[in-house]
């Protein structure tokens, strides 16, 4: 038995979040044998976890009212700014309500404790995917730089051809990015991914966009070197700008 003298109040809160208690303390005492500290679960906490996991609404209610402010305070620790705090916050609100994410909760520590290290985590992942969205942004952006200014106005027609041949989901990621200026996690909420899925898929979308307008070139007459040098031999330097070739190409936001 691992409940202990809280028996009573954690029969009260299995069937206030919807729980079984039986299949509640098969959970618990699973935990317990596997961390070896049964006395040390927070079975509190970890009732209202399960619940939420469960998608029970009264679950959710307790703990938008216990933990809606404390996510705010824990983000803003974070990121150091009210914006950028507030779209942490909600996006982590957002990931676990309606997904199982709760059910990793252990009980080990206090529910607190276990969000403010999955929102840690969050931002690290978001630092870097804004690392790589530079590298995008240098690539797509133009810098002040348009066709008329492009060594070969060849350069432009093979953008175009390039484009043409991607998939209708390549395109929307790219129409989204550049042309609606979506993030890249309102681009996974539309897709149903994870933000990091989509900035892999853009990493590598790039990279076949950049294959296929060197190719498009050759099929114009430049050369291999030539071709290389107009494009750079970097993907950032492309000296493009996409979100108008987009905009303006057939089907754009079809």
């Amino acid at each position: 038995m691992v409940w202990g003298r809280a028996v009573n109040r954690i029969s009260e809160l299995c069937a206030a979040f919807g729980l079984d208690p039986e299949e509640f303390q098969t959970i618990a005492g699973g935990l317990a044998a596997r961390h070896g500290e049964p006395d040390a679960l927070r079975m509190e906490d970890l009732a209202l976890a399960q619940g939420c996991a469960r998608g029970n609404a009264a679950a959710w209610e307790y703990f938008a009212v216990g933990y809606g402010g404390r996510l705010q305070t824990i983000a803003l620790s974070i990121t150091r700014e009210e914006s950028s705090a507030r779209d942490l916050a909600g996006s982590l609100y957002a990931d676990l309500f309606g997904s199982k994410k709760l059910l990793s909760y252990s009980g080990r520590g206090s529910l607190e404790g276990w969000l403010r290290a999955v929102m840690a985590q969050e931002y690290v992942n978001r630092m870097r995917a804004g690392r790589r969205l530079a590298n995008y942004e240098e690539s797509f952006a133009s810098a002040g730089v348009n066709d008329a200014e492009a060594p070969d106005g060849r350069l432009g027609a093979s953008v175009d051809a390039a484009l043409a041949t991607l998939k209708s989901e390549e395109r929307f990621l790219l129409a989204s990015y550049y042309l609606d200026g979506r993030t890249l996690a309102q681009i996974g909420c539309l897709l149903g991914v994870h933000e990091s899925t989509v900035s892999r898929r853009m990493e590598k979308l790039v990279a076949l966009l950049r294959k296929r307008t060197l190719k498009e070139l050759r099929a114009r007459g430049v050369t291999g070197s030539a071709a290389e040098e107009m494009l750079g031999a970097d993907v950032r330097e492309i000296k493009v700008d996409v979100g108008r070739h987009l905009m303006e190409s057939p089907g754009a936001r079809k």
